[in-house]
């Protein structure tokens, strides 16, 4: 169940639910990766709704800000964000997974709102950089954020790109973390640990904010706060939880991507809602 912090947050609140409703209900028939998606919704509802310079009118607009989803997965998030914002007909997302539409496991450009191809993790960060090293270029105001998994900072391409955004000293770009402490079915401090993330981030060239990423007070705070330093990459290391809603789900190493039947969607959907805890019987995804 998702609480309200106060009233200045109660429209995030309301889209952040119905957001994962829409999640929830594309957790079937074929699945998706449930417990990243829910983690990442409050940050993507916040960046909609109150930071970036993106609407469904101004889609191809050179004075709009960008935004990247690296960690492509979580991409049921955003299309229930885009959804609630008018961007996409939530009737589309019936549609998730059948060959008759473009809505599936990860971004797709031909979703009008969708910059770039993503899934292959690790990529995006330097399309970021190229994007936002030609706004300053051309003396461009834009912002450009790029959403990053913390599983995914194992490629070590994010790091070549952080050099390289130190070295141009794009305080135009940031990069964001979904720190939800796991990578598919292990945690990151059990596989490849990650700590201390913010001295890495530093050392690195960077301006580092640590925030609670499901609360919206601290991502206003966070965010509002951007550019951090003048000449440095901005970095917000959101910490999250892996399946934020569904306590059923809940950072469960077993529950990362998730293909449940009829019932246990609507047992869930009553769960988000707070009114019980749900018996799960579909079968689970492990790797090594």
């Amino acid at each position: 169940m998702i609480t309200v912090e106060n009233n200045n947050y109660q429209e995030l609140t309301d889209t952040a639910l119905k957001v994962r409703e829409h999640i929830i209900r594309m957790s079937t028939d074929g699945g998706c990766f449930t417990g990243a998606s829910l983690s990442a919704v409050d940050l993507i509802v916040y960046l909609y709704n109150r930071f970036l310079n993106i609407n469904k009118d101004n889609l191809n607009n050179p004075e709009r800000d960008y935004l990247f989803l690296s960690k492509g997965h979580d991409v049921p998030a955003l299309y229930g964000t885009f959804a609630e914002l008018g961007l996409l007909e939530k009737e589309r997302l019936k549609n998730h997974l059948l060959l008759n539409d473009h809505i599936y496991w990860h971004p797709n450009t031909k979703i009008p709102g969708i910059e770039f191809h993503s899934g292959s993790l690790g990529h995006l960060p330097s399309v970021a950089i190229g994007v936002a090293m030609d706004l300053k270029i051309s003396g461009s105001t834009n912002k450009v954020i790029c959403i990053l998994g913390d599983g995914e900072l194992n490629e070590g391409t994010c790091w070549e790109a952080m050099l390289v955004a130190n070295a141009y000293k794009l305080d135009n770009l940031l990069f964001v973390v979904d720190r939800n402490h796991f990578q598919a079915n292990m945690r990151t401090e059990d596989l490849i640990p990650l700590e201390p993330l913010a001295d890495k981030f530093e050392a690195f060239g960077a301006a580092v904010k640590r925030i609670d990423g499901h609360s919206f007070a601290e991502l206003d705070q966070a965010f509002g706060a951007f550019p951090f330093q003048a000449g440095k990459l901005n970095v917000i290391i959101a910490d999250t939880v892996r399946g934020k809603g569904l306590p059923s789900i809940q950072e469960r190493a077993d529950r990362w991507f998730c293909n449940f039947n009829a019932d246990e969607i609507e047992q869930l959907l009553l769960e988000l809602h707070g009114q019980h805890n749900t018996t799960l019987t579909s079968e689970t995804l492990v790797v090594r």
